[in-house]
């Protein structure tokens, strides 16, 4: 099944909106969240789970997705609230803050994964639904390519730990960078218990 078409065999509502989050892995920076809305009749070629695609094609996917959809919405989390609550939670906090920032308010959110956010809409969870629908495709994209850019932005802030590299995941270079350098303001502590302990 084609993605847009997974979208319009549940459209039993008229307005629905895909949600999905980038960033619950890395090493340092917030967890984004991305909502995005399409009418029933936006077919966005070439949209895909965007691990599945080159960064190229997220940068151009993004502006057509942006263009395209009826409203989007792209939320954090910060650092101190994935230390304060967890990376889980913070992610539900940052899917939450993205369906509530919507200007058009959907009837039913598809949310990636098995995890859905408190939201005062229905939501129907979707395992792997970056790769079976298409607004949630357009979500991981949305929410992928701003969480690099934002990681870009604090490699000119941090540019020892060269981020626009590894985007702050669990590299080598990255943790070679770490035990070089020390923690940044803008990394997980949690996620570094092992380096911390050394």
């Amino acid at each position: 099944m084609e993605l847009y078409e997974f979208d319009k065999s549940i459209r039993n509502v008229k307005v629905i909106c895909g949600v999905d989050e980038a960033g619950r892995g890395p090493l340092a920076g917030d967890v984004y969240a991305a909502a995005v809305i399409f009418d029933d009749a936006t077919v966005i070629e070439g949209i895909n789970d965007s691990k599945k695609l080159s960064e190229k094609k997220r940068e151009a996917l993004f502006d057509v997705i942006t263009e395209n959809a009826m409203a989007y919405c792209i939320a954090t989390a910060t650092v101190d609230e994935i230390e304060t609550m967890n990376i889980l939670n913070a992610a539900m906090l940052a899917m939450k803050r993205a369906v509530e920032g919507l200007n058009i308010k959907p009837q039913l959110a598809l949310i990636d994964g098995n995890k859905s956010p408190d939201i005062d809409i229905p939501v129907q969870t979707v395992i792997k639904g970056d790769a079976k629908s298409q607004s949630i495709a357009a979500a991981s994209i949305l929410a992928k390519v701003a969480r690099d850019r934002y990681m870009k932005q604090l490699d000119e802030v941090y540019p020892q730990y060269q981020f626009s590299r590894h985007k702050g995941y669990g590299t080598k270079l990255h943790y070679e960078m770490i035990e070089k350098y020390g923690i940044s303001p803008v990394h997980r502590p949690s996620f570094l218990k092992k380096v911390l302990n050394k």
